[in-house]
């Protein structure tokens, strides 16, 4: 794979960080920037971690994992989605919101973000990555793209989410987005 071919994955990889970034930025509203941080980090490791995992168990994993990691991915995205949408419809006074702040929250979204990260792990064993050195650079490229791209998304998340909440509930919102990521990545492999 060319250095470009590796940007591009890495761009590829990092659009749902970047709309689940979004998404968090809408919610919280303002700029937190511990908040923003440590969520790109997440997301960043996460899609290192991710196609590294699937690198390492390719010759034992490969078939069980790449046959469920698109069920995986649409769990929790609906999962979490479908609790913000139920908690935007509440009442207001036992609501609970989705809160981007939390770091269970940010494990989940990091989680369910990075699922397709471990199928281009598996990809990147079949096509010549043989040796854990070879992986530096597109690991660290990719990681560092979804780092940018996530706090890129949070930040203009918070800059255009007062807009929208003013018309919408950011649950709301937040919440179908999901769902409809989760949707996405189940159907592109279902009908690959």
């Amino acid at each position: 794979m060319s250095l470009f071919d590796i940007c591009l994955l890495a761009i590829a990889l990092a659009m749902d960080c970047f709309t689940v970034s979004i998404v968090s930025g809408i919610t919280a509203g303002r700029r937190l920037w511990a908040t923003v941080i440590r969520m790109a980090l997440l997301f960043g490791l996460f899609q290192i971690a991710m196609p590294l995992a699937g690198w390492l168990g390719t010759s034992y994993f490969a078939a069980y994992l790449e046959a469920v990691d698109h069920w995986i991915a649409f769990g929790l995205l609906a999962f979490i989605g479908g609790n913000m949408v139920r908690e935007s419809l509440g009442k207001e006074e036992e609501e609970k919101h989705f809160n981007p702040r939390r770091l269970l929250t940010q494990l989940l979204l990091a989680l369910a973000t990075s699922i397709d990260a471990l199928a281009i792990g598996i990809s990147m064993a079949c096509t010549g990555y043989t040796r854990l050195p070879q992986l530096v650079l597109p690991l660290a490229i990719i990681g560092l793209v979804s780092f940018v791209l996530s706090i890129a998304g949070n930040l203009l998340g918070v800059r255009f989410g007062s807009t929208l909440a003013r018309r919408l509930k950011p649950e709301l919102l937040g919440g179908v987005i999901l769902i409809v990521i989760g949707c996405k990545v189940l159907l592109s492999h279902i009908f690959e």
